[in-house]
């Protein structure tokens, strides 16, 4: 009949079944990736400008991602991972890309580096608010501590005043 080792491609099931992101679309890990440098304030200044902080003009470690944009990275500073508030740590790889290694608790024993801007003389820890998270769990739970202490306020029935 034919030859068996063939393989025919079918398109999944679906109307875009056969449909394919544009090129130069970027992935979901790309879109985290820059997103997450803003957030942090890793982003650096693009090349051919210096490696700089803005806001206290050290020099900083830049570093590409693999999105194409640059971090900047606290120079010669490696630190255990569990330390570093999640969503901070950034990684190199062999080539020397950079990247976030998100919310996701480290393995034990590993290590990372940290953006340039929290440890910058020229912020303070209210403008860099490396919890953020936290900040917002506290929020969330100072409403609920509210809810429950007028929860335990009320009376059984409202008093008839006539």
């Amino acid at each position: 009949m034919g030859d068996t080792d063939s393989v025919i491609p079918l398109p999944a099931p679906g109307p875009d079944g056969s449909r394919q992101p544009p090129a130069g679309t970027p992935g979901p890990w790309e879109t985290a990736d820059r997103a997450q440098a803003v957030r942090d304030g890793a982003t650096g200044p693009e090349p051919p400008d210096p490696p700089h902080c803005p806001h206290c003009g050290l020099a900083g470690d830049r570093r590409a991602t693999y999105t194409g944009q640059h971090v900047l990275l606290e120079p010669r500073l490696t630190v255990p991972a569990h330390l570093v508030p999640g969503g901070h740590r950034w990684h190199i790889d062999g080539n020397g890309t950079a990247w976030n290694g998100g919310l996701d608790e480290p393995m034990p024993g590993t290590t990372c580096r940290i953006p340039h801007q929290l440890a910058c003389p020229g912020l303070t820890l209210e403008e860099v608010q490396p919890w953020r998270w936290l900040t917002s769990v506290r929020a969330y739970n100072a409403l609920l501590a509210r809810r429950r202490a007028d929860e335990d306020g009320l009376l059984g029935e409202l008093p008839d005043t006539g």
